[in-house]
């Protein structure tokens, strides 16, 4: 099977802004053209941020979950309210959109900042993205892209921030999805990407290196060092997928010894259930009916080598139009009722 597929967060959204506070520039990160964030703002759904010492990551409280919680409060609905609830009081990541992606970073990690926490962050911009699935796309070319990796490093600066570098960019140089003829431009443009955002002086960098149902640990190792492992902070498992936290950790171990013992970060967000197995193989990892929502965002976890269990999916998006939902990156309420009340 191919890797995560789906895995973009802002596919077929339209940018839009809204300032949260003083602070924060929203750029459509959190909506689609049926989520504009229109109608009561997320100030009802009262979202406050997690314990700093397990769970260090910023809570955006004007999130598009928030948002949902106010909705679904307003229109009386409490018991689903409080389900969306378990969504919009986690810190999810924000991944940047390539419209204004300087005034995202800022916006973001000063937020983040202001409320003593740690932005997490996804870049997924690379050019020739996703292999023209559902979210097909990326940067228009090699210099297009170092020029969105400047643009977010300019706009993090020296303040904290975590940052998951581009979803199946690595996986598929190694799958076969990606034409060979693109291969050497984007090593180079990971490596550069991992330089550009390492240099800072709070920014923690990890290289996503796919999860731990698409094949084995000796397939993906040196196209890894090729993108710039050695100096990354590690790598990220899982993303947008639903493998177990315990076969995270054992694939993400097998890795971890290939490439120099590299610490890694975990996608728990919707691995409450595992992985789905019925249907056809190549389409489980889209919108697959019976998840839960995982565990929840913490630095406290079962494995030392484990540096974090991250939201790095946003719990409550669809993967894409399969299975009746809408385009990748946009709210489907009844997805998120069903994941949220999973986990209970």
């Amino acid at each position: 099977m191919y890797g995560n597929r789906g895995v973009g967060a802002f596919a077929g959204r339209r940018a839009s802004a809204v300032v949260l506070g003083a602070a924060l520039l929203m750029t459509g990160c959190s909506s689609s053209d049926g989520d504009s964030g229109k109608g009561p703002d997320a100030a009802g759904a009262e979202i406050t941020q997690q314990p700093k010492d397990s769970n260090p990551f910023w809570v955006n409280p004007d999130g598009l979950a928030a948002r949902k919680v106010a909705e679904l409060i307003h229109d009386g609905k409490k018991s689903e309210a409080e389900q969306i609830r378990k969504i919009a009081e986690q810190p999810v990541a924000e991944w940047i959109s390539p419209e204004n992606p300087q005034e995202q970073a800022r916006g973001y990690t000063e937020a983040a900042d202001k409320a003593g926490r740690t932005a997490l962050l996804v870049l997924y911009n690379i050019p020739h993205r996703d292999c023209g699935q559902y979210s097909q796309g990326g940067a228009a070319d090699g210099n297009a892209y170092r020029a969105f990796v400047d643009a977010v490093a300019k706009g993090i600066g020296d303040r904290p921030a975590t940052v998951i570098l581009e979803p199946d960019a690595v996986l598929h140089l190694v799958d076969g999805c990606t034409p060979q003829q693109f291969h050497e431009e984007r090593y180079d443009l990971l490596s550069g990407a991992v330089d550009k955002l390492t240099a800072l002086k709070n920014t923690r960098v990890y290289l996503d290196a796919g999860n731990a149902g698409w094949g084995n640990p000796d397939q993906i190792h040196e196209a890894l060092k090729r993108a710039g492992i050695d100096k990354a902070d590690g790598f990220a498992v899982n993303v947008s997928n639903f493998y177990t936290t315990e076969d995270s950790i054992d694939y993400g171990k097998q890795l971890s010894s290939k490439v120099g013992n590299k610490p890694f970060v975990i996608d728990t967000s919707r691995n409450g259930n595992g992985p789905y197995t019925e249907g056809k193989a190549d389409e489980r990892w889209c919108n697959p009916p019976g998840r839960a929502l995982g565990e929840t965002p913490t630095v406290k976890t079962a494995d030392p080598l484990v540096d974090a269990y991250l939201w790095v999916k946003r719990p409550g998006e669809s993967d894409g139009e399969c299975k009746g939902g809408p385009k990748a990156g946009q709210w489907w309420a009844d997805y998120a009722l069903e994941l949220a009340k999973a986990s209970d």
